[in-house]
């Protein structure tokens, strides 16, 4: 006789109430599929008293929704219409469960117009700073075609390996910002602190200061109110082209063309929009997405500008009866391997799938590539905070060698 265990769950039923109870059963994915069976919507499960959860709310502490949100959002939603939940009851169920406000104003605004008699796509898309294109596209198919919870599924898988992507990014870029922060707060405490003593001490001897050890000086003393001004020009200035980047087109391809041609970032960077590109045009097309609007949706969540004129020239070759495959072959952005996945693709009518595999593929080398890049990193950094923390010493010692002379003389 198996043995089984009593798991103490929480759930939601049809009528859309919590409903909290014990199940016995062999392990907790079987106590799931038990409650799934009664169709109840598992929330937790707790093995024992121990937290062995199974939540599916939407975590956060507030502030703005990520893709981590969305994915959590559309995994429970997702969960909740297969169940046979009701949209209106689902709604009202991800509403409470939010803690993220700009979430639950967008769920409960949603809720609303589908009360209304709008669709969930036309109630998502009047949200577009909460709901990305990429999902409303998603929805919209998975409307059409009667499978919105294999679309909503499909749309959680996305945004996790999309989320998982920009935490590689991150990852790969922390090491080289601690430690230019460090390099920077070690250069002010040098300015504010040691340059001083060292001014007085020559002071006391006398002498013409060296040119470098001057600069250092004059540095020092205007640090109380160069130094904020420093951080104001650069934060404003960061700011000012961000904002540039946004509103002129022609300024952020030419920037993208340039972040693609870096010599060490300009290989990530091109994995990295290969990789969102195979992602979105593969969840798309995958959830029957018209092949025309899919292209255009990819060329407006990939975040590359260079993938986005790729995308205009794709369609014109599409609306021509060309096939995708020799188009892409004709931008150097896409290496040689994607054109002939899409190629296979479409001779096997397995784009979808192929698209997937080249996303794998390139996430794969996502990692591969952040981690060369930190270990190529590292020792940079070590000698660029060894030549700057150097210099400033050097600059300091140099007035010794002429003190040393006055004092021989």
């Amino acid at each position: 006789m198996p043995v089984t265990k009593e798991f103490e769950y929480r759930t939601i039923g049809r009528d859309g109430k919590q409903v909290k109870g014990t199940v016995e059963a062999a392990n907790e994915a079987a106590a799931v599929q038990v409650l799934r069976q009664q169709g109840l919507v598992p929330l937790s499960i707790t093995e024992g008293g121990s937290l062995l959860k199974k939540e599916i709310s939407i975590p956060g502490l507030g502030g703005r929704t990520t893709l981590k949100d969305l994915a959590v959002f559309a995994r429970q939603f997702a969960t909740m219409t297969a169940s046979g939940m009701s949209l209106i009851r689902s709604l009202a169920v991800l509403e409470d469960q939010s803690t993220k406000p700009p979430l639950k104003k967008a769920i409960s605004e949603v809720r609303v117009d589908i009360e209304a008699g709008l669709s969930l796509s036309g109630a998502l898309a009047k949200h577009p700073k909460v709901f990305p294109t990429l999902m409303v596209a998603m929805v919209r198919a998975g409307e059409a075609g009667g499978f919105l919870d294999n679309a909503l599924e499909r749309i959680a898988i996305n945004f996790e390996k999309d989320a998982a992507l920009r935490g590689k990014i991150k990852g790969a870029m922390t090491y080289p910002v601690i430690v230019l922060l460090f390099t920077g707060v070690l250069v002010a405490g040098v300015l504010a602190f040691i340059v001083p003593v060292f001014e007085g001490m020559f002071k006391q001897f006398g002498g013409e200061l060296p040119l470098p050890t001057q600069i250092l000086v004059t540095a020092s003393h205007s640090l109380a109110w160069s130094g904020p001004l420093f951080v104001a020009v650069l934060t404003g200035s960061i700011m000012l082209f961000r904002r540039e980047l946004r509103r002129n087109p022609k300024l952020r391809l030419a920037f993208d063309k340039v972040k693609l041609r870096l010599p060490v970032f300009g290989k990530l960077f091109a994995k990295i929009a290969i990789s969102r590109f195979a992602r979105n045009f593969g969840t798309l097309l995958g959830v029957g997405v018209p092949v025309m609007q899919a292209i255009d949706v990819v060329g407006a969540t990939t975040g590359n500008a260079v993938i986005t004129e790729a995308m205009k020239d794709l369609q014109a070759a599409v609306r021509d009866g060309l096939p995708m495959s020799t188009q892409l072959s004709k931008h150097a952005v896409f290496p040689r391997m994607v054109a002939q996945m899409v190629e296979v693709g479409e001779e096997s009518g397995q784009i979808s799938q192929m698209l997937d595999k080249v996303a794998d593929f390139y996430d794969r080398e996502v990692d591969t590539a952040a981690e060369a890049l930190t270990a190529a990193i590292e020792p940079l950094m070590v000698i660029v905070m060894g030549v700057v923390v150097g210099g400033m010493v050097v600059c300091l010692y140099l007035p010794m060698f002429t003190i040393y002379q006055n004092i021989q003389g």
